[in-house]
């Protein structure tokens, strides 16, 4: 399927895009300069400014696309980008709550979380950026679409299935690798990452944290990419709707860090969402003549993860009001 959005003739837009994604951050950065606590104020202000953001950048989106293919075209490129963007956002949500064991792991105190993730957005932007490269190139042919769309089900059937979820670091091959050549502290050493001492170089619990969030994020990717392949081909859609959700984690993690038990069944309306965009790139295109209507895929993903959000929300009530599910 031939690009709308061409890398040869759209690169000044990746370039000025990501130009500007690096500003945002230099200036979140600058707003949050030394260790401390994200006030829950601050992580809902923070969480809407990313959210209107994304928000504002569908709606140039579609003025652009309007301008130059059409009405009907911007609307369906339009609606794309947000089942992108709402795919790897309710991913992002589920993968918290192993960021949270993580920091749990390392005991890594709350005010130097925010700047391990930070950093870790800096290196999702850009694994994720390869990843979409990769995957651009692969999904030109027909049984890259399947067999992603077979992995996605199967992805799908192991989460639904999974129990709880623990995280042991040791037994991440990247970690293993990096205590066997390079000493570790156990000091927070003021929210260092890394230090000399006795001219060797030494890695404090942050580093080991930030190296176990990049190599999670990169198993998480793999779901991730291909699911936002599922709802469009265009790369330009699949490369800001994966920004623009990664950006916003930092602040809803901070915002919702506290009542993350509170969302215990939306695995499963993840799960579900996988499946049905796997079983859309399998199955569904091709009974529609090519393309599922984009119009019910944003419909049905949107269904599926807010009715997990409220039976999760409703669940947690019951319990703090001492009834059993």
């Amino acid at each position: 399927m031939t690009s709308l959005f061409p890398l040869s003739e759209y690169w000044w837009f990746y370039l000025i895009f990501t130009g500007g994604i690096l500003v945002l951050l230099g200036v979140d950065l600058s707003l949050h300069r030394g260790a401390h606590t994200i006030p829950l104020r601050r992580a809902a202000a923070w969480t809407a400014v990313w959210a209107s953001l994304a928000l504002a950048f569908s709606a140039g989106l579609y003025l652009f696309s309007a301008a130059r293919f059409g009405a009907g075209i911007a609307r369906r490129l339009t609606l794309e980008y947000l089942a992108g963007y709402a795919v790897e956002e309710a991913l992002s949500i589920d993968n918290m709550f192993v960021f949270a064991l993580l920091f749990r792991y390392f005991a890594i105190p709350s005010r130097f979380q925010h700047r391990v993730l930070f950093y870790g957005v800096l290196g999702a932007i850009v694994f994720r950026a390869l990843f979409i490269a990769g995957g651009a190139m692969l999904m030109r042919f027909h049984w890259v679409i399947v067999a992603f769309g077979i992995f996605l089900m199967y992805t799908a059937v192991r989460l639904a299935f999974e129990e709880d979820r623990e995280v042991d670091p040791e037994a991440n091959p990247v970690i293993r690798l990096l205590r066997r050549f390079v000493p570790v502290t156990g000091d927070m050493h003021d929210g260092r990452f890394l230090l000399r001492r006795n001219g060797s170089l030494v890695f404090t619990p942050l580093m080991v944290t930030l190296v176990s969030l990049e190599t999670t994020d990169i198993v998480f990717a793999v779901d991730s990419v291909p699911a936002v392949f599922g709802v469009t081909r265009e790369p330009l859609l699949v490369y800001t709707s994966n920004i623009f959700a990664v950006l916003g984690l930092r602040s809803l993690y901070h915002l919702l860090a506290g009542a993350m038990d509170r969302f215990r069944l939306l695995q499963y309306g993840i799960a579900a969402v996988l499946f049905f965009v796997g079983l859309k790139m399998t199955l569904l295109d091709q009974l529609s003549g090519g393309r599922f209507p984009i119009g019910w895929s944003l419909g049905i993903i949107a269904v599926l993860i807010g009715t997990s959000i409220a039976a999760s929300l409703w669940s947690a009530g019951k319990g703090r009001r001492g009834w059993y599910v």
